[in-house]
């Protein structure tokens, strides 16, 4: 089979397209015949060694898949060759993957590949973040960082879905404030302009946000962050998409307002069914009903995931990129 792999940390051009062996499934697994791969910036840190998992050359990158059952191995239960499914696996970028059932999800009828994989990364990053992390009641008040991504895109729609009574959006750019507004936000922000915090603060008329979801990472944009965090309220951290892991916070500065500053990372939550499995279902049942639109910024050949992580990496995409073997 084809496949993206890498033999050492760099730039994009460290992934090649190669020949491998077709995996097997162990006992208990499933192959899958993968349709499209979801692009998460989290391969992007992968590929230059920057993430919480080390590479082990020659490595396959990506974690997110939609296709179709190909094969058994001894023993799985609950699935049939044939089933549509999106998956989070290791090693994504192949034309076939090997997955536990326990990390299978249906694709409902209606809903095609390119946006199944889109939604098991980042449909229950958005689900969680807004719900499981950060408690979001309806009249709220609610930041979201990056909203013209991946993640972000989908945030603005489930939180004005969720009865958030006002969403500020960060993007870089005037067509991507655009899309931002679009997709329900009331106020979108250009983070290359504007200062994030005073129109947060300006617009909310001082109470600032119940809720914001940061993943941008930095000093300065951690003391943005808290110059409008409102009272009770919440700032879920769940990534430093600028690689600037550095940011310095008082414990007692969040005594005068009750504050609370909360970690979200999904690995480990995948072995939690009973929070993964209810979360993705509702997603998907937002976009095929219509509530909830997936952004797809692109479609590309799965040869060409050089130039997916080089569109990502350098902020000029919007929403999921896929790759389609």
């Amino acid at each position: 089979m084809k496949a993206i792999r890498f033999h050492e940390l760099g730039e994009p051009e460290v992934l090649r397209f190669e020949e491998v062996p077709d995996p097997t499934p162990p006992p208990g697994a499933v192959l899958i015949r993968v349709r499209a791969i979801g692009i998460n910036y989290a391969d992007t840190r992968f590929r230059r060694g920057a993430y919480f998992v080390t590479p082990k050359f020659p490595q396959i990158p990506g974690m997110e898949v939609a296709g179709e059952i190909a094969a058994l191995g001894q023993g799985a239960t609950g699935v049939a060759v044939g089933d549509r499914v999106m998956a989070l696996c290791a090693d994504a970028y192949a034309e076939y993957v090997v997955a536990r059932p326990h990390d299978l999800y249906p694709i409902p009828d209606g809903m095609d590949f390119a946006t199944a994989a889109a939604l098991p990364a980042q449909g229950l990053t958005a689900h969680h973040l807004l719900g499981l992390a950060g408690r979001m009641q309806r009249g709220e008040r609610v930041l979201v960082h990056a909203a013209a991504g991946g993640v972000g895109t989908l945030l603005v729609q489930l939180a004005r879905l969720g009865g958030a009574s006002q969403i500020f959006g960060t993007a870089g750019g005037p067509d991507k404030c655009a899309l931002v507004r679009e997709l329900g936000a009331d106020v979108a922000i250009d983070y290359k302009s504007e200062n994030f915090a005073e129109r947060v603060n300006q617009a909310s008329a001082g109470a600032g946000a119940d809720l914001i979801l940061e993943m941008l990472g930095g000093a300065e944009v951690m003391k943005k962050n808290m110059a409008c965090l409102g009272a009770f309220g919440r700032l879920v951290v769940y990534g430093a998409a600028s690689g600037d892991l550095r940011a310095t916070l008082l414990p007692v500065s969040l005594m005068p307002k009750n504050q609370s500053v909360i970690g979200y990372y999904l690995t480990p939550l995948t072995r939690r069914r009973e929070l993964c499995a209810p979360a993705l279902a509702e997603v998907a049942a937002h976009v095929v009903a219509g509530r909830v639109r997936v952004v797809i910024g692109a479609r590309l050949p799965l040869a060409d995931a050089a130039e997916a992580h080089r569109r990502m990496e350098s902020r000029g995409s919007t929403g999921k990129l896929v790759l389609e073997p």
